[in-house]
């Protein structure tokens, strides 16, 4: 008689894992191929969105930090939520400072510049969210 293998998590929170593991590799994929461009190009996307080569690879330099953690956080067996609320903290913040960028004085952005930022504002807030969700699906199903 063929014996099944169990497993000592329920079904729903291996999908919900499932799912939070998802987007957080999206997120550092995603976020691992924006600090490459940011770096790489910084002279090109400077004159047409008017961030400054510095300014532009630090950001990138930032984010390549930011994909690397977030490719560990989702490697974990266990993602402790911990980890997933900082990361929801950070994209949270991220997307602010985007909009502040975008709408402040700091940086001397072309019109482009700024339709840049709020750009990646909205997308960073989509990650959180999409986070949070997955964290929630994981706290309600265990």
């Amino acid at each position: 008689m063929a014996q099944t293998l169990h497993t000592t998590e329920p079904a729903t929170q291996q999908a919900s894992d499932r799912f939070l593991r998802l987007v957080l590799r999206i997120d550092s994929a995603s976020t691992a191929v924006m600090a490459a461009v940011l770096i790489a190009a910084s002279g090109p996307l400077g004159s047409v969105t008017g961030m400054p080569v510095a300014f532009s690879s630090g950001f990138g330099i930032y984010q390549l930090g930011g994909a690397a953690a977030l490719a560990l956080i989702a490697g974990y067996p266990v993602i402790p939520a911990g980890l997933v609320m900082a990361v929801i903290g950070v994209n949270l913040g991220s997307a602010v400072a985007c909009l502040v960028v975008a709408a402040g004085d700091f940086i001397p952005l072309t019109g482009f510049g700024i339709v840049f930022m709020l750009i990646g504002a909205v997308i960073v807030a989509v990650y959180a969210a999409l986070e949070w969700a997955g964290l929630r699906r994981i706290t309600a199903a265990g």
